[in-house]
């Protein structure tokens, strides 16, 4: 089983809309509380992990290439991949005006006008110093099957935009909520984000916010044991810190610590990937999440109450 450990590296518009000064803007995305991708990228090579960073350029209009280039080099610097993530909000903003802002939604625009925009985020990517992009995630999931048609137009390989925790709005993709197994669609092949059954019927995507510790290793090892053909798993460049992003989140950084200690542990059976090594991916597979189970749900939510009410409030 393949391991796809992926972190969507971005500008967060939340402190963009905010009216923070550039630089302050960057450093609370990209390096926020000590614990951004400088800290990432040191804990991946302590253990020896591939990652892929999804990194959006867009922003670019506003901010300038040079915030995207530090990314790049950063990132390939460590050994690490980059690939191309985009949020189409930023089409539209402005230093001037902080509420002005295009659709947030991929899926709203045409499929002609998605076309026009991954080609012009392929473009700023390269430009920022990233090799030609070869795999995409769009910006929160927002995807369906005229994303892939246009990445497939760009010279796009893989999508894993398809999340069924967010299906089907924003994560639009024409797929089951509970499809993980990679597949083609639409001239591309759609790795999904990988999910678990939260209650019978529903989803919960595994993201290092989303998931407890002991969820992670569990779905890892149901995968492993039910030969999965993948498992993709997303964190955020910003998602370790509180969300004024001044401060490491005490919950969530303890947790990516042992997930990269446990693929540590699993590499044998479960390596992680890049993209870029275009690993072979059966695609005739039908893997099942890993079942509800109340207790490991119980002792999530006790852990993101903590999170919620007390790692934040006391940063």
């Amino acid at each position: 089983m393949h391991v796809f450990l992926t972190i969507d590296t971005e500008l967060a518009w939340r402190h963009h809309a905010a009216g923070l000064d550039a630089a302050t803007v960057e450093a609370r995305s990209i390096e926020p509380g000590g614990v951004g991708l400088a800290w990432q990228l040191d804990c991946l090579a302590r253990y020896g992990l591939k990652a892929t960073f999804f990194v959006d350029p867009m922003p670019a209009r506003v901010y300038g290439i040079a915030p995207f280039e530090r990314i790049v080099a950063a990132v390939l610097s460590a050994g690490q991949e980059v690939q191309l993530h985009c949020h189409p909000n930023w089409v539209g903003a402005s230093l001037d005006d902080r509420a002005a802002h295009g659709s947030f939604e991929m899926i709203d625009l045409s499929a002609n006008a998605q076309r026009e925009m991954l080609a012009e985020a392929a473009a700023l990517l390269v430009n920022a110093g990233a090799p030609a992009p070869i795999a995409f995630r769009s910006g929160s999931y927002s995807a369906n099957d005229d994303t892939l048609a246009a990445l497939a137009a760009n010279g796009i390989t893989y999508d894993s935009s398809h999340n069924g925790a967010h299906h089907p709005w924003p994560s639009a993709i024409g797929l089951p909520p509970s499809r993980i197994a990679p597949v083609v669609r639409n001239g591309v092949i759609e790795v999904p984000v990988t999910v678990i059954e939260d209650r019978p019927g529903t989803w919960r995507n595994f993201q290092i916010c989303a998931l407890s510790a002991d969820e992670m290793r569990a779905a890892i090892d149901h995968g492993i044991a039910h030969g999965h053909v993948a498992t993709t798993i997303v964190g955020h460049s910003f998602e370790l810190a509180t969300r004024a992003g001044v401060a490491a989140n005490r919950v969530h950084v303890p947790r990516f610590e042992a997930l990269c200690a446990l693929l540590a542990t699993r590499r044998d059976v479960a390596p992680t990937a890049h993209f870029a090594d275009r690993p072979p991916l059966p695609l005739d597979r039908d893997d099942r999440p890993l079942p509800a189970s109340a207790w490991r749900r119980g002792k999530r939510q006790a852990a993101q109450l903590w999170s919620n009410l007390v790692a934040e409030r006391a940063a």
